[in-house]
């Protein structure tokens, strides 16, 4: 006859598989296998200027997205759970990563919290052999970071096609929306 530790440990078995499952069914449904970056469209028939890969449980990301936006920027994303395949597709340098990926037309990346104003101005005159722009990690007052409290300047770099990267910009001050 089972005792109730039985019970117990067989019933603990179940949720976890269950909990499997519906990660895995998670990330199937969430994820944009190989085609990182492919135009999509809005609800309103125009492609979309950046898919952004992102966790579905991220709030900066949102927050990033929505300063997109503000900027008259067209955003999509994918929340898929991996997202480093995608840092990985695009090379961008353990060193240059940040919490979300947004990838431009299929042609430009900007990883991490990037102000808008700097992707118009890269993508107005991008430079010689580079992918895109980074902002590692998450700085304190970087557009998705910043709640109009504490401001820490943060730099912006640009990424080279051959994994290198350089200075790109500080930011010294909020950007507005």
């Amino acid at each position: 006859m089972p005792t109730s530790a039985d019970c117990i440990g067989y019933s603990a078995r179940i949720i976890l598989l269950a909990s499997l499952l519906f990660l895995a069914a998670l990330t199937g449904a969430c994820s944009n296998t190989g085609n990182y970056g492919a135009a999509k469209e809005n609800g309103a028939g125009r492609p979309e200027d950046i898919i952004v890969y992102k966790s579905p449980f991220c709030l900066c990301c949102k927050e990033w997205m929505t300063h997109l936006q503000q900027n008259n920027f067209s955003v999509g994303s994918d929340n898929g759970l991996d997202t480093a395949a995608v840092k990985q597709r695009w090379g961008i340098p353990a060193s240059m990563q940040g919490c979300h990926t947004g990838v431009w037309r299929n042609q430009y990346v900007f990883e991490g919290h990037v102000p808008a104003r700097l992707i118009r101005k890269f993508l107005a005159n991008p430079p010689k052999d580079s992918i895109g722009l980074s902002v590692p990690g998450m700085p304190k007052g970087s557009p998705g970071m910043y709640r109009g409290g504490e401001f820490e300047p943060y730099v912006v770099y640009q990424i080279q096609r051959d994994g290198e990267y350089r200075f790109y910009e500080k930011v010294t001050a909020p950007e507005a929306s």
